[in-house]
């Protein structure tokens, strides 16, 4: 059998089972050649402890950083429970909406993590993020909301919790403990402390960028919680700066995945008449790219947008001249080349005859095998021991400018 064929045949993900139903959870979007679950054992432990030691679950339920909307499903099936899911990106909100349609269950409300928070929460379960950062952010601001008899359960994998998570739960809400392993998830109770100072809320952090930042070298970038790097440039955008595109004439440029809008913000300074898309799914990310543009670039010519989404999906096809991209190569803990590929193929579909697409990647993934397969050609632009640029052009004449 040839590795078609066994695609082909690719055998559903198991449905998650509660006390409340079995559901077939989807990560969005559909991906029929998809392995990955939309739900792990840490989940279906947290639903297993809610059921068994009768949590009341009619007040206030709200649960932080739900990931493909496995637990908000389950819980929209629990007499009198309406949770409010709060997450910080866009393709978790659209797999719980896909879930919560598929099962036939409603009175779920999604706020993002940019979104003001419930005044009063009476339950709280916090599916632990892989970003401490977004955690310690989000507890700061959901802390006011948290009372002495607030429930507050987390829940992760083994891998996902360490000390530091932990330190983060009692230093903000209150004393901590965590239950025994079961299949290698784990849980967390914390018991709020009122009278507790955690202290100022850290987030967003402001730092000034390296000498080697080209354009943008000293000036300052904004992260909020939970975005790449926050706190420091990472190598593989630093040595995207370095070698940017400059005088193309490209009059229509995209920051696919922008992050904290660092690449965005220098095309846009290099191109100072062109418009700009900052795109990416995470809210955390597109509050940072907007201000890192406002400070650095808002007295230009062009314009600039800013959207969350699934990255250039829905961008009118042959609408942009220039994208630029630093794809992950991870998925919450799981390494995949699944979002780095979808991307490749919305920026091929957005790019007009003629226009480029520039990648950096690590050199061992093997980027321009796929971008070749994709766009029929692939150029290397610069590489150092670690990292590679590509540009990959889409075929066709370049139309011509009115």
């Amino acid at each position: 059998m040839n590795r078609t064929e066994q695609t082909a045949r690719h055998v559903p993900a198991p449905p998650l089972r509660t006390a409340w139903g079995d559901l077939d959870l989807t990560r969005h979007p559909v991906d029929p050649r998809e392995r990955l679950r939309a739900w792990d054992a840490s989940d279906a432990y947290l639903l297993r402890h809610l059921a068994a030691s009768g949590t009341g679950l009619t007040g206030s339920v709200v649960v932080l950083g739900d990931r493909w909307g496995a637990l908000g499903t389950a819980l929209a099936g629990a007499p009198g429970c309406a949770p409010v899911l709060i997450t910080d990106s866009y393709l978790g909100e659209r797999a719980a909406q896909d879930n919560l349609r598929r099962h036939g269950r409603s009175g779920v409300r999604q706020l993002t993590t940019r979104d003001a928070p419930p005044e009063r929460i009476d339950v709280l379960l916090v599916r632990v993020p892989k970003s401490l950062a977004l955690l310690e952010d989000q507890l700061h601001r959901l802390r006011p909301a948290l009372h002495a008899d607030t429930v507050v359960v987390g829940t992760g994998m083994v891998k996902e919790i360490h000390t530091s998570t932990l330190k983060l739960f009692e230093r903000i809400v209150g004393p901590t403990r965590t239950s025994l392993a079961e299949q290698k998830a784990r849980l967390i109770f914390t018991t709020p402390d009122p009278s507790l100072d955690p202290g100022p809320n850290p987030w967003p952090y402001r730092y000034a960028l390296p000498g080697d930042a080209g354009l943008l070298a000293g000036r300052t970038v904004v992260n909020h919680a939970g975005v790449f790097c926050a706190d420091r440039l990472d190598i593989g955008t630093r040595f995207l700066l370095a070698h940017l595109p400059r005088g193309t004439g490209a009059r229509r440029i995209a920051d696919l995945g922008c992050g904290n809008g660092v690449v965005g913000t220098a095309a846009a300074l290099s191109h100072p008449g062109a418009d700009v898309l900052f795109t990416d799914e995470s809210h955390q990310a597109r509050a940072s790219a907007e201000e890192t543009y406002a400070l650095n670039a808002a007295d230009r010519p062009g314009t600039a947008t800013f959207r969350v989404g699934d990255g250039l999906a829905g961008v009118p096809e042959g609408s942009v001249d220039l994208v630029l991209n630093n794809p992950p190569f991870h998925s919450h803990q799981a390494t995949t080349d699944a979002t780095a590929l979808r991307m490749f193929g919305q920026a091929r579909a957005a790019l007009a005859p003629g226009g480029e697409l520039w990648v950096v990647g690590n050199r061992h993934l093997g980027y321009h095998v796929k971008l070749r397969r994709l766009f029929g050609n692939s150029e290397l632009v610069a590489s150092d021991p670690k990292f590679v640029i590509l540009k990959a052009t889409k075929r066709g004449p370049r139309p011509a400018r009115p």
